[in-house]
């Protein structure tokens, strides 16, 4: 009997050591997916969310990545520091150029080609990643070819090491080539069309991925894939870096520090001015600002300024509208779009700016014209009345005060007169 439950038991464990052996899928969790979304321009804070989203999918072992793309391009530096940790992720990294009508334009292109798996959902485009100049001068033409030169170089080894069509991304470079999804799959620059990212994940389920002498095969069909959102501190500095938002930042601070120097000791105007000024310049040294553009800028408040304290007719405020103008459309020295100041936000500026100025220049101009209401000044033409006889001299009372007087006539005590000037504190009147 012994011998015989023995056996049964032994043959109950050897069955559970086969199933665990031969079902590892079934008897093990998946490995969690996780997603992000960057949806805009290319610039420090978005590489710096991407890297750590990265880092923080390995750390926690996921299986892999998804970086869904919709972007117009952006900086060449924060490009190149998300393909490297794309390059050199330990975990496949898988782009999805999406939703509908997104695109991965200029830095875009070299951020899609470099991941393990890329991928396009209908109705989106890639391309056109010819380099552009961003600086405040415009490059000779060798530097110019140096740098296309350069970035030929760079997307045709991404192109290269991940398997993918060497000479389209060439193209897209020096040509400023744009092929939309299907095009993209004929021609090997992306893997397959997906409508959505459920999709995507069943499609890739089972595919073996190689990187750095390493395998991995994905196991994502029915994985809820975990988003990873950017933080409120990515946001904020992804936010401030926008050309148009930048600008506002340095109008408003520029106008806090005026408001304090005018009224000293207010000290709110200069502590959110001075605020407004840092983020702006921090803004505008990850854009490409020209500096004589500020400089008009700069010149214009000057021009403003001076208009309260010289009358030039409104000269000086014509030609600060002017040179602010001027100032505005040339801060931002770059040939796209995405990376200039918007009209719809210079054009409020200015019109704001001129009319605050110009209504402190008319209020100024009235407050000169203004007779003076108060002191020695606002004494002359005033009515007094007389107080003790004047015989050439005496004494007059004149909003209540009592005052030495001079009269070129005798006048008796309780006779009006007025005064007609001030001279070393004694009036000179005159009989009305």
């Amino acid at each position: 009997m012994k011998k015989q439950t023995f056996c049964i038991h032994a043959i109950f464990i050897f069955i559970s050591l086969f199933l665990s052996m031969g079902f590892p899928a079934y008897s093990q969790e998946k490995a969690p997916i996780y997603v992000i979304e960057v949806d805009g321009i290319i610039n420090p804070a978005t590489a710096k969310f991407i890297v750590e989203s990265v880092d923080k999918a390995t750390e926690q072992g996921a299986q892999c990545i998804v970086i869904q793309l919709d972007t117009p391009g952006g900086l060449m530096e924060s490009m190149r520091t998300i393909v490297k940790r794309i390059m050199t992720a330990p975990i496949p990294v898988i782009v999805y150029v999406g939703p509908s009508g997104g695109r991965a334009a200029s830095a875009g292109v070299f951020i899609t080609m470099s991941a393990h798996i890329a991928v396009m959902a209908p109705g989106t485009h890639i391309g056109a990643a010819h380099p552009v100049s961003l600086g405040e001068g415009k490059e000779s033409k060798t530097m110019s070819e140096k740098i296309v030169n350069d970035t030929v170089s760079y997307i045709k080894t991404i192109a290269k090491t991940r398997g993918r069509n060497v000479d389209w991304g060439e193209k897209a470079v020096v040509k400023s080539a744009s092929i939309t999804e299907e095009e993209a799959v004929k021609l090997n620059v992306v893997d397959f069309i997906s409508p959505d990212l459920q999709d995507l994940l069943s499609r890739i389920d089972g595919k073996v991925v190689k990187f750095d002498g390493v395998t991995r095969t994905l196991m994502t069909k029915g994985v809820q894939p975990r988003s990873l959102e950017m933080s409120w501190r990515f946001r904020f500095l992804d936010i401030i870096s926008n050309p148009s938002i930048a600008y506002i930042l340095l109008m408003l601070g520029i106008y806090g520090i005026f408001f304090e120097l005018s009224n000293p000791g207010a000290i709110l105007p200069g502590v959110v001015g001075g605020i407004f000024l840092i983020l702006a310049f921090y803004a505008l040294q990850m854009l490409p600002i020209n500096f004589a553009g500020l400089a008009l800028i700069l010149f214009a408040i000057i021009l403003f300024i001076a208009e309260i304290k010289v009358v030039s007719h409104g000269l000086l405020s014509v030609g600060g509208v002017i040179s602010l103008f001027l100032g505005s459309l040339m801060l931002i020295d770059s040939p796209v779009e995405y990376m200039r100041i918007s009209l719809s936000v210079i054009i409020p500026a200015v019109v704001v700016s001129a009319a605050f100025f110009i209504f402190a220049v008319t209020k100024a101009i009235g407050a000169r014209l203004t007779k003076p209401t108060t002191g020695i000044e606002g004494l002359t033409g005033e009515i007094g009345t007389v107080v003790a006889g004047l015989n050439l001299e005496g004494k007059v009372a004149v909003h209540g005060e009592y005052w030495n007087a001079e009269s070129d006539q005798p006048i008796d005590v309780g006779e009006k007169v007025r005064v007609i000037g001030v001279n070393n504190l004694i009036l000179k009147v005159k009989k009305i």
